[in-house]
């Protein structure tokens, strides 16, 4: 009698995790790495910075780069390492903020556009549509013709800017969510809807809106440091990327490291934040990942 074959065995699916993730995207980790660079740079730049970014050096200007002055000086005698390590500084809180209120006026926009009808919604999606119409820059400098020039004013510039792909992005999540049953079975049940928004909209909005904002980052970055290269933005001596980019423009024949270093920082920055916006994006977002 011949023994009975042994039951076959189901492999299991072994669970995604960081360790994989970081693995299975060198690329992502890679960019991850560099943008956390940029942020320690910023969070330390008094202790990391080797001269005073804005002080100024008749006997330096325009040193290029080598032997004390690592990137060389500008036509100031600024020390350019110290001004590009400032200078993330500057761009990573403009764009913190600046993100803060494109998310939060595109929640509260988007929200009140997905869950209203009639008239209402019908003005809210108009105001939407108005906001889209125009690129972000474009957007940014009226808001700056209006406000001014200064750090606060871009980043109520460029916050203004966000608000219309946040709203659009919000609105689209809301009307899924309120589509799914139990939200309608909490409406049935007499709930306010001040309470369903909270305790079932919100949350199920939340992640969506999150991933949003890791993509969204690179662009509020570019925008801000656009406004400073068109002298719009953060007045000198602000240590600026794009600031810097723009002084340097006149000297490119024969001091090219003026523009070209804080322009590489700038460029590797929003390289390294877009990978990993899209990656956070394809990783985990259901929508990207609904077909795998």
């Amino acid at each position: 009698m011949m023994d009975a074959a042994p039951p076959a065995v189901v492999p299991t699916r072994r669970p995604r995790t960081r360790r994989s993730l970081f693995l299975r995207r060198p690329f992502f980790t890679l960019a991850l790495i560099v943008a956390l660079g940029f942020v320690l740079c910023a969070a330390f730049a008094p202790l990391i910075a080797p001269y005073n970014p804005t002080l100024q050096s008749i006997e330096a200007m325009m040193v290029p780069p080598g032997g004390e002055h690592v990137l060389g000086t500008d036509s100031y005698g600024q020390d350019i390492l110290s001004r590009i390590i400032y200078g993330a500084r500057y761009a990573l809180v403009i764009a913190f903020f600046a993100i803060l209120i494109g998310a939060t006026g595109g929640l509260v926009l988007g929200t009140a556009a997905g869950l209203t009808t009639g008239k209402v919604e019908w003005v809210l999606m108009r105001l939407i549509d108005s906001i889209l119409a125009l690129p972000s820059l474009i957007l940014a400098i009226a808001v700056i013709a209006i406000l001014g020039q200064g750090v606060d004013k871009v980043v109520i510039a460029v916050g203004i800017s966000m608000i219309g792909p946040f709203s659009r992005t919000v609105r689209a999540d809301v009307l899924q969510v309120s589509s799914q049953l139990f939200v309608e079975a909490a409406g049935l049940m007499s709930i306010s809807r001040l309470t369903v928004i909270r305790r079932h909209i919100l949350p199920n909005i939340a992640f969506p809106l999150a991933v949003q904002i890791t993509v969204r980052v690179s662009e509020a970055i570019l925008v801000s440091s656009s406004l400073s290269f068109l002298g719009i933005g953060v007045t000198p001596p602000t240590p600026d990327w794009g600031l810097m980019i723009a002084e340097g423009r006149g000297f490119v024949s024969f001091a090219p490291w003026m523009s070209g270093m804080p322009g590489m920082a700038l460029a590797l920055l929003l390289i390294a934040l877009a990978i990993v916006g899209d990656g956070i994006r394809e990783e985990f977002d259901p929508k990207m990942r609904g077909g795998q």
